[in-house]
């Protein structure tokens, strides 16, 4: 019994735990989909993955009708061919019939699927794909695979795709580079933009068509966009955005491996879980676009505009005479912002660029510095606005109350220079020195 089972389950020869070649399997189908996957998400073509997973299925048919069997050459020329036309066929019917991008995918590749599906249906009997592992995939049977140089077929398939598409980065970096950016710039420098664009969707169906035995349809089409796009949000450089998609593709494969077995789910599809919730992690803290990073960013640049506008406040009070101040109270009530202006004046508390003397706010010294820079900046801007620009004098102080915060020292300087040297706004207020 056990010479029979070994006999249509041969194990691999090098000795592995079940999980390592499931995990193995799961890491490398993932690298393979995200090494081409960042050039989709560049490119705004992330739905191209979901339409080549889908409409290579009548390529496979036909292929397996032509040549008469399942092996993995025929397979892949057929998917490679359907893959080309669903390519052609949305970029003819985008470019001459004038369809959108996105409609004349989404007509391409489900009319192409659909008569896969037709061609399955009707070859039923002389077929043997299993749609559920089409979908699903199969990853907890490559253990069992035949074994290829010591390795279960569906890894070693996958570890030859991702040899072939880093040979291929590698080669033709520059290349892929440039017409991912500008597609009429590589043509004019002599780089096919058509061609580069042509040989990526080569590559996308050969790796959706390797990836189907073992992980299915949905890991495939979640692993060419999902780690790209979180890649996207935490870098802005495409080496090191490719680079850290194919580690987010490893790490989805382990956190999904143990995510499935801890819960006894499918292990395909809780890889593609884990890798939208390194996503999502991605959405909420990227350090230049999360949105809990935004939002302190914000925070930040507010709390700065606020003790600014406190410092000019208290220095244009000055201005009046040497008998005007304010207190906190009608200090926090001016700027409008109660709860942010007692922040604000606790940091320029601690700062020490305001005291408190007899129930008022002065400025101290090195307050009064940092605000004259403030108030110069904004008459310097409403002198600019009104001598060059022609804008009426009620139209420049909320553009310069705006700007104010923003003009550094160079800045100024050149705009002294701009206005000759002028010593007043046009209220007729002295520009501090």
């Amino acid at each position: 019994m056990d010479t029979l089972c070994q006999s249509l389950n041969p194990l691999p020869t090098v000795a592995l735990s079940t999980g390592s070649w499931i995990v193995l399997t799961g890491a490398a189908t993932n690298v393979a989909c995200a090494l081409v996957g960042c050039f989709l998400v560049l490119r705004r073509m992330s739905m191209m993955g979901d339409a080549l997973s889908h409409a290579v299925l009548p390529g496979l048919v036909v292929a397996f009708l032509f040549s008469g069997s399942l092996g993995i050459v025929p397979l892949f020329l057929g998917a490679v061919g359907v893959g080309l036309l669903t390519t052609f066929l949305t970029q003819t019917l985008h470019q001459y019939a004038r369809v959108p991008s996105d409609a004349s995918m989404g007509v391409v590749f489900t009319s192409l699927f659909a008569l896969g599906v037709v061609l399955v249906k009707k070859f039923v009997g002389g077929l043997h794909f299993d749609i559920a592992c089409i979908y699903e995939g199969s990853l907890e049977l490559v253990p069992f695979a035949d074994p290829i140089f010591g390795l279960p077929r569906p890894l070693f398939t996958t570890l030859v795709v991702v040899v072939v598409n880093l040979a291929v980065l590698v080669l033709l970096w520059k290349e892929l580079k440039v017409s991912s950016f500008d597609a009429g710039l590589s043509t004019t420098i002599g780089f096919s933009a058509t061609a580069m664009h042509y040989l990526l969707m080569v590559l996308v169906a050969v790796t959706t068509v390797a990836s189907f035995e073992a992980v299915g349809s949905i890991l495939v089409v979640a692993m060419l966009i999902v780690p790209a796009a979180t890649a996207h949000l935490l870098c802005d450089r495409l080496a090191l955005m490719v680079t850290l998609s194919a580690l987010l593709g490893v790490a989805s494969a382990v956190l999904g491996y143990w995510a499935a077995v801890y819960w006894d789910t499918n292990i395909a599809g809780m890889m593609t879980v884990a890798a939208g919730v390194l996503y999502g992690l991605a959405v909420l803290f990227s350090p230049r676009y999360g949105i809990f990073s935004t939002m302190i960013r914000n925070l930040q640049l507010s709390m700065k505009v606020l003790r600014e506008d406190l410092l000019a406040m208290l220095y244009r009070v000055e201005e009046l005479g040497s008998d005007k101040f304010l207190t906190a109270d009608e200090a926090r009530q001016a700027v409008g912002s109660r709860w942010l202006a007692r922040w604000g004046l606790a940091k320029l508390y601690r700062t020490g660029r305001i005291e408190r003397a007899e129930g008022h706010l002065r400025l101290t010294e090195k307050g009064r510095s940092s605000a004259r820079q403030l108030v110069r900046s904004h008459r310097l801007w409403e002198t600019y606005l009104v001598k060059h620009l022609g804008l009426p004098l009620d139209h420049v102080h909320e553009p310069a109350h705006r700007v104010e915060h923003f003009i550094d020292e160079q800045m100024r300087k050149e705009l002294q220079i701009e206005l000759e040297g002028q010593g007043q706004d046009p209220h007729g207020r002295e520009i501090p020195e």
